[in-house]
């Protein structure tokens, strides 16, 4: 099978894996009642013990110093944005969170501009305002609408705060990518995320003993499959970033947009469906119009 075909065939599990892995976090936070930052440990720590033949069979005396403190970034980065990503939601709708993810084409504009003063081009401009404009769709499906009391509400602020962390994440990860390869740099992000968010958890009051009785049998089925989910969205990241170009990557994964708001109908019951989806659209042409400007 050709590197194309292998690419393509990553990239679609990608687009599919991480709207699954949020479905599963949803159904074990807010219908079984086990914390965020506990999942959130949980998964890192449970691909780190899935791949420990790997860490015995890789050379990681050969690697740079450089690639180690991109890779203790990537753990830190990782696991409190996915920690807030989990805490979002726990409390809000998975059609109206996944959506949002298109806005990391704004912060990464904003960010050129005040960092490196880059002025965006005409059809940055116009991405921005068609992410804007999408969702506001998406905003006016809730209570407070497309207004500044949107930011008020936790579920909201906390997917924005994970979307800046995992946006800064992508950069040293990127890094790691570079420095090693796409299956060593997977097995850091495994267990620096592990590392960091078990200090994440302990830095929370948590009776474990009480969140344990949480863990019926269909909560440890679900806790599996998002542990094999977000392993597989991880890792075929991490393969389509060595083998494409990560503007034209990042806007094809924009379309896990559509996924998420089609699986909240399926499995949470949300409504609104419709606009949500024509929202969703709006914003992906926005994001695509960033990233080939």
């Amino acid at each position: 099978m050709s590197a194309i075909w292998i690419t393509a065939i990553a990239l679609t599990l990608r687009i599919f894996a991480n709207p699954i892995g949020n479905v599963f976090q949803k159904q074990l936070t807010f219908q079984c009642g086990i914390h965020p930052l506990l999942i959130n440990f949980l998964t890192y720590f449970g691909l780190s013990i899935a791949l420990l033949a790997f860490f015995t069979q890789s050379d990681w005396t050969a690697l740079s110093l450089d690639f180690w403190g991109s890779a203790v970034f990537v753990g830190i980065l990782g696991a409190v944005g996915n920690g807030f990503l989990i805490k979002a939601l726990q409390i809000g709708d998975l059609s109206i969170l996944g959506p949002i993810n298109a806005y990391k084409s704004v912060i990464g504009i904003i960010g050129g501009v005040l960092i490196l003063g880059e002025i965006p081009s005409t059809k940055g401009l116009i991405g921005v305002c068609l992410i804007i404009f999408g969702s506001y769709f998406i905003f006016d499906t809730i209570e407070n609408k497309f207004s500044w009391k949107i930011f008020k509400r936790k579920e909201i602020l906390y997917r924005l705060l994970a979307l800046v962390f995992t946006a800064t994440e992508a950069v040293f990860l990127k890094r790691c990518i570079s420095l090693s390869s796409p299956s060593i740099a997977f097995y850091a992000w495994c267990v620096f995320g592990a590392f960091f968010s078990f200090i994440l958890l302990k830095t929370t009051k948590i009776n474990l003993k009480t969140e344990k009785k949480k863990f019926q049998k269909q909560a440890i089925v679900k806790l599996i499959l998002l542990i094999i989910s977000l392993g597989t969205m991880q890792l075929t990241t991490n393969y389509v970033f060595n083998n494409m170009q990560v503007g034209y990557a990042l806007s094809l994964f924009q379309l896990s947009i559509i996924i998420s708001i089609l699986f909240g109908k399926q499995f949470f019951q949300e409504t609104n469906i419709i606009k949500k989806l024509l929202a969703g659209i709006i914003m992906i042409a926005g994001s695509i119009l960033i990233i080939w400007s």
